[in-house]
């Protein structure tokens, strides 16, 4: 076989991990989310930035000014998720470039010092990270439902600051009944990889 990883593995991973839109009620911990960080922070970036921000809605309070933020059909199943977790980009990511890429500290202010350029760094980076937060969620057995459908300035303004751009919302919890969509086709081999 041509992968390292158990097939087990790679079928909680990715071939039998789906987008869940419904949850049991079992709570997701702090210990979990905090394992599901630890372990997808060693994901690569670019010079090894990490801008990607996880704003975790547990309260009643907060998930009532978050569910009217989103399109109308992820609101109910984002008021009854056990977990929901805002990913946002941080756009001062590079603040930190000196601890975290010490073999050329000075990156920081080679490559970042203006806020475009910061930007897109920070979202690309960011989406990258989001992805392996996602992948980590499966690693936990957890579910993951990641939504772009909501007011991203609403949720920015809400939740965030300017320096923080929302990406996504994603729902986390165990799947429940009807958790899943049937499972939609995907591009074959040789539709997306060409060799020149």
């Amino acid at each position: 076989m041509s992968l390292v990883l158990d097939p087990a593995a790679q079928d909680l991973l990715f071939r039998e991990a789906r987008t869940a839109n419904a949850f049991t009620d079992e709570p997701v911990t702090d210990e979990q989310v905090q394992a599901i960080y630890d372990l997808v922070k060693y994901g690569p970036t670019a010079f090894n930035q990490t801008p990607l921000r996880i704003t975790l809605v547990r309260s009643p309070e907060a998930r009532e000014r978050l569910v009217p933020r989103l399109a109308e059909g992820n609101r109910a199943k984002t008021a009854n998720a056990p977990l929901v977790a805002i990913l946002s980009a941080d756009n001062e990511f590079h603040e930190e470039l000196p601890h975290l890429f010490p073999a050329a500290p000075q990156i920081k202010d080679v490559f970042f010092t203006e806020r475009p350029v910061r930007e897109n760094a920070a979202g690309l980076n960011a989406a990258l990270q989001a992805a392996y937060f996602i992948v980590g969620v499966r690693a936990a057995g957890l579910a993951a439902g990641p939504m772009t459908g909501f007011d991203f300035e609403g949720v920015r303004k809400e939740f965030l600051d300017d320096d923080h751009t929302p990406l996504m919302i994603v729902n986390i919890g165990r799947p429940g009944p009807d958790a899943w969509y049937p499972r939609s086709p995907r591009l074959e081999f040789d539709q997306v990889v060409t060799t020149v």
